[in-house]
């Protein structure tokens, strides 16, 4: 599930270092594209981090919190429920530790993501959440997009009914 070989790139070769550099930089570039597009509520740029039909496996990191909500699948729902009016929250997220693998069927990416939730009416109150993302990517173009997240937590502090707009 996570990307864990012992070196960065796979290989060494004039053209084909290039390519690869390029293509990481785009893979890693698609979960910043998320994580910006959900601080800065902006729609267009959140969804071009995904492919259509793209899964969003948040369901784990909800159940360490006690809360129950189910997988959210294609790129619409994605940004409907990450960006819902009706939980109106202020985010920032920090995204770190990138591990890639990129191979003829796609890439896969590990990172650790720091996510700060706080009510837009109410910053006393806060989610903290320490996640570890399993990205699965398919080239578009130029770019790439998240086909497949899967999201465990490794910690989180405060309350975690803020996620959920209580």
């Amino acid at each position: 599930m996570y990307v864990t070989r012992p070196q960065a790139l796979s290989s060494h070769e004039g053209d084909a270092v290039l390519r690869e550099l390029v293509d990481r930089t785009e893979v890693i570039d698609a979960l910043y594209r998320f994580a910006l597009g959900r601080d800065l509520r902006d729609r267009s740029l959140l969804e071009s981090a995904f492919t259509e039909d793209a899964t969003f496996d948040f369901r784990p990191v909800a159940r360490r919190l006690g809360l129950d909500l189910p997988l959210m699948t294609g790129r619409a729902v994605i940004a409907d429920v990450v960006l819902d009016p009706a939980v109106p929250l202020d985010t920032t997220h920090t995204v770190s530790n990138c591990r890639t693998r990129i191979d003829d069927d796609g890439a896969r990416l590990t990172a650790l993501v720091e996510a700060q939730h706080l009510p837009s009416a109410d910053h006393t109150r806060q989610l903290l959440l320490k996640n570890l993302y399993a990205v699965d990517l398919v080239p578009d173009g130029a770019r790439w997009r998240m086909r497949r997240v899967h999201v465990e937590n490794v910690w989180s502090t405060g309350d975690p009914k803020v996620i959920i707009g209580r």
